[in-house]
């Protein structure tokens, strides 16, 4: 699949999920190396208003989508994948007034989980905010209830 058609997907599927246009999350880079997605500052993710520090569960919401996202770049075609576990050690808190960049690949893709692992900073990739492995199932491109993801993101029907 080209980059240009994975980024459209990524950006298709993040526009999906309400609760990342609710944080304004955006897609940044999407390639067979992995996934960037970018978590706008804003004081709305502040969790210690003493110091402005950002909320563990903005940065969680973002670990778990990147990774979970991250599938879209090892899969030949789009896939459902719920994560199955999510470890994230902090390294130290993220500073106030700036985006926060995540980003994943993944390591092992078996016919059952696809395992990754990732990284969320500011302004260097080497400074990491915290770091992040995580698992995801594959369900395959059909799930209960009649919903069916091919090559498009469908709503009800068989």
């Amino acid at each position: 699949m080209s980059d240009s058609t994975l980024m459209a997907m990524a950006e298709r599927f993040l526009s999906a999920l309400k609760h990342c246009q609710l944080l304004q999350m955006r897609v940044a880079q999407a390639n067979a190396d992995g996934m960037t997605l970018v978590l706008p500052w804003s004081p709305a993710i502040v969790g210690n208003p003493q110091t402005g520090a950002v909320h563990g569960g903005a940065l969680t919401t973002l670990m778990d989508t990147t990774c979970g996202m991250a599938t879209l770049c090892v899969l030949p075609r789009f896939e459902v994948c719920p994560t199955l576990d999510l470890r994230i050690d902090y390294m130290h808190p993220a500073e106030a007034g700036k985006d926060i960049y995540g980003h994943a690949q993944c390591y092992r893709v078996t016919r059952d989980v696809i395992f990754t692992r990732g990284t969320a900073y500011q302004d260097d990739p080497a400074q990491p905010i915290c770091q992040v492995v995580g698992t995801f199932m594959r369900l395959g491109q059909e799930i209960k209830g009649g919903i069916r993801f091919g090559n498009s993101l469908k709503e009800g029907g068989a």
